[in-house]
């Protein structure tokens, strides 16, 4: 007769969870106020600016994977990842918060390069944290139920983090006075959350005993591509995640033109923000007991097809928007949580799989790097893609406060990016996991 595996404590899950503050915090208010701030504060001319928020994107896709055999070294030397998870807690609320610290003194171009240097050191430092902290769930527990139940309140959390960041943020600025002191209230409070967050995160991680088998294996930039490449199911896994993050990208960078264009409101875009991330706290029971009774992947391949089929009915826009749309996101929402909790609770259990093929190997970090350099990229390449769309069908762009008339050329390309192209790449996204093949799922299927 076997035992049930022991349950998560409640200590565990909850400061796995609000790891997600710092996630979601780091992800959410830089993407909302950083170009602005440049632009609009600064006075960084456009293109610039544009530079100097993809740059530390770009700069994720290769430092993630080399941090990741960083952190798979430290986990086989000492059995833990919690020197780097401590070095990014507590360093990143200190570049986050001189990201918005420009001197009032200096001119655009040396204000510029001020905030690019302080963003790509804080996107450094916060890749020391989120690296590894994505690797924390293969080792704080083996059960498959579990790694749900423990991603379901990450997601939870993320989703209330978002929120939060998303409209606290600019509150935050508005309550420093506006401007560049505003800024920098909002810099520095914000950064001590972020890293408050990060570090309940670091205090639950496992401490562990070095692993003997491990003394001389291989840790390097290499080695982490050879274990990517060894692992059918995470290369399944990871194309599945990849494009449906382009698709949610997408979909998000065309937000802001519906809800001007289509719905004539720039204020709409926060309605839409949170009918499509406001449902994850709600749905997360819906989405586990799924788990038990389907498995993961089935659930997966659910939460796409409910994803998708709110994208389809979204192509209404074409016959004209109006406030049937924000019930239809919410919709869309739905299968955005399961779409966020379920690859996320996939991955340890292939992690676990590929360690116990390879004789017990450490690469969980090898794995959580090039997974979260996909999603930087996809995410960033989404908003790229909605204005490669608009320029297509002949948008016009303007500048001050007025709202020029677009054509209904442009209107239908404003819409082919908010519903088409996510519709098309969840589609093929749910074609690639159908081929997801691992042996924690045909035992669940059969338990």
């Amino acid at each position: 007769m076997t035992t049930a595996p022991p349950r998560l404590s409640r200590r565990t899950v909850a400061g796995y969870s609000l790891g997600s503050v710092g996630t979601g915090g780091f992800a959410t208010l830089p993407g909302l106020v950083l170009a602005y701030y440049l632009t609009d504060t600064l006075a960084v001319p456009a293109l610039a600016a544009s530079v100097l928020v993809f740059a530390p994107k770009a700069l994720d896709v290769v430092i993630n994977p080399m941090i990741g055999a960083r952190s798979d070294a430290d986990a086989a030397r000492s059995g833990t990842r919690r020197r780097l998870l401590l070095l990014g807690a507590l360093t990143l609320p200190v570049f986050f918060a001189l990201t918005f610290a420009v001197p009032s003194g200096l001119g655009a171009a040396a204000a510029g390069l001020w905030v690019g240097a302080a963003f790509i050191a804080a996107a450094v430092v916060f890749a020391l944290f989120q690296v590894p902290y994505i690797a924390l769930p293969a080792e704080l527990t083996e059960d498959y139920l579990e790694r749900s139940r423990l991603m379901s309140w990450r997601v939870a959390l993320l989703g209330v983090a978002i929120l939060l960041f998303g409209a606290g943020g600019p509150a935050l600025r508005e309550i420093g006075g506006g401007g560049r002191t505003g800024y920098l209230v909002m810099g520095i409070v914000a950064g001590v959350i972020l890293g408050l967050g990060m570090l309940a995160a670091w205090s639950i991680a496992p401490r562990g005993q070095a692993r003997a088998a491990e003394s001389s294996a291989a840790h390097g930039f290499s080695d982490t591509f050879a274990a990517v490449r060894a692992s059918a199911p995470f290369r399944v896994l990871l194309l599945t995640f990849a494009l449906q993050a382009l698709a949610t990208g997408t979909m998000l960078g065309a937000a802001q033109y519906v809800a001007t264009y289509l719905l004539d409101s720039e204020g709409a875009v926060s309605v839409l923000f949170a009918a499509l991330v406001g449902p994850a706290v709600a749905v997360m029971p819906l989405w586990m007991r799924l788990v038990r009774d389907w498995g993961k992947q089935r659930t997966f391949l659910l939460a796409s097809a409910l994803f998708l089929g709110a994208t389809i009915a979204l192509l209404g826009l074409f016959a004209g928007a109006g406030p049937w749309i924000y019930p239809v996101v919410a919709l869309a929402g739905i299968g955005y949580a399961g779409m966020q909790m379920l690859p996320m609770s996939m991955l340890p259990d292939v992690i676990t799989d590929h360690e116990q093929q390879t004789g017990g190997s450490v690469r969980a970090g090898a794995f959580s790097g090039v997974w979260t350099a996909a999603e930087t990229a996809a995410m960033a390449l989404g908003p790229a893609v909605v204005l490669v769309i608009l320029a297509a069908t002949g948008f016009t762009s303007s500048s001050g406060d007025d709202v020029v008339t677009q054509s209904d050329t442009a209107l239908a390309g404003i819409t082919v990016a908010f519903t088409v192209v996510p519709a098309a790449l969840v589609a093929v996204s749910m074609v690639v996991l159908r081929r997801y093949r691992l042996a924690a799922e045909d035992r669940n299927r059969s338990s």
